[in-house]
């Protein structure tokens, strides 16, 4: 079974710097994209930043320039690097990853239970 768990998350003044962690375990074939997501109280689930195993990388635009998103495929770790934190990052962030057989085929959207950050103002 195929475990996603994040960490980091915690409460910060406005300006703060965080840095979420997220790490798959469990049988998983090959992972693709890693994603972050985050949800705010009283809204969608909304993507913040994600990479390719290739490198690829997208981020939402209230986060550019101020997220940084990696990855270390060895230890199958995502991580958000959060700088200039501002009121509105306010949220519980969700990893997700892709999985996909060798044949390339996908065998799961594994999600991680979330992990709550605050941003005081």
């Amino acid at each position: 079974q195929v475990q996603v768990v994040e960490s980091g998350g915690g409460l910060v003044q406005e300006g703060g710097s965080l840095r979420l962690s997220c790490t798959v375990s469990g049988r998983v074939f090959r992972i693709d994209d890693m994603n972050w997501y985050r949800q705010a109280p009283g809204k969608q689930r909304e993507l913040v930043a994600d990479i390719s195993t290739g490198g690829r990388i997208d981020y939402a635009d209230s986060v550019k320039g101020r997220f940084t998103i990696s990855r270390d495929n060895a230890r199958k770790t995502v991580y958000l690097q959060m700088d200039s934190l501002k009121p509105e990052d306010t949220g519980v962030y969700y990893c997700n990853v892709e999985e996909f057989s060798d044949a390339g085929v996908l065998r799961g959207d594994h999600w991680g239970q979330g992990t709550q950050v605050t941003v005081s103002s």
